[in-house]
């Protein structure tokens, strides 16, 4: 067991199911500027690195600026409307977010604030948190290091008593950029061989078994 103050979680894969609402929404989108809507596996396979590199990769790899954040705008309508129609919480998510009670908790994501937000709340989980860190800025994203060089001054974090949870090579990447320790979840997004040679820290199969790595 590791000694943690404060713990990182990622959304997308880690905390939340939430592959039907944004498929939903992306087709929304496509379909509404006139492109092939695509599987829900072909989406996912996209998500991670922002909401903009969602939306050009699913338009094929759009050049087109403008047409790209005409589709980030109708997704964010479209998901804003419906961000927990069909979003469920992984097993065991409220459970050990009750058992962490005595730890600060953020959330770290490359999904926009409001998204983030849009789901933890709807959710029932929005105040578990002690701030929610979004992607909204494109020049800061995951697995840049400055996520967390930008609010650790003002919240105060030692990171040798930090930790990130999550499910995508990029969140590990995070961890070990920003000096933090690192657990993968095996059930999310993201692949075992983008995730596996970058060593985290812990890898767990289930969120509950954090009860047996944070002390």
């Amino acid at each position: 067991m590791i000694e943690v103050d404060s713990i990182f979680f990622d959304v997308d894969g880690t905390l939340v199911d939430s592959r039907k609402d944004i498929t939903n929404a992306m087709n929304h989108a496509l379909g509404s500027l006139g492109f092939k809507k695509l599987s829900q596996d072909e989406i996912v396979s996209h998500v991670g690195h922002g909401v903009k590199d969602l939306v050009r990769n699913s338009m094929g790899g759009c050049e087109d600026e403008a047409l790209v954040q005409k589709g980030a705008d109708l997704y964010w309508e479209h998901f804003m409307a419906h961000a927990v129609d069909e979003t469920v919480l992984y097993p065991h998510a409220k459970e050990i977010l009750d058992y962490l009670k005595d730890k600060r908790k953020f959330i770290l994501t490359n999904r926009y604030k409001d998204f983030a937000e849009a789901t933890l709340r709807g959710l029932g989980i929005m105040h578990y948190f002690e701030e929610v860190i979004g992607g909204d800025d494109e020049d800061c994203l995951k697995p840049n290091a400055c996520v967390l060089d930008k609010i650790t001054p003002a919240v105060k974090i030692d990171r040798k008593r930090s930790l990130i949870v999550g499910d995508m090579d990029i969140d590990i990447m995070t961890g070990k950029n920003a000096g933090i320790k690192t657990c993968w979840v095996t059930y999310g997004l993201g692949r075992i061989e983008d995730v596996k040679p970058l060593k985290p820290d812990f890898i767990i199969e289930d969120l509950i078994e954090l009860k047996e790595i944070i002390q």
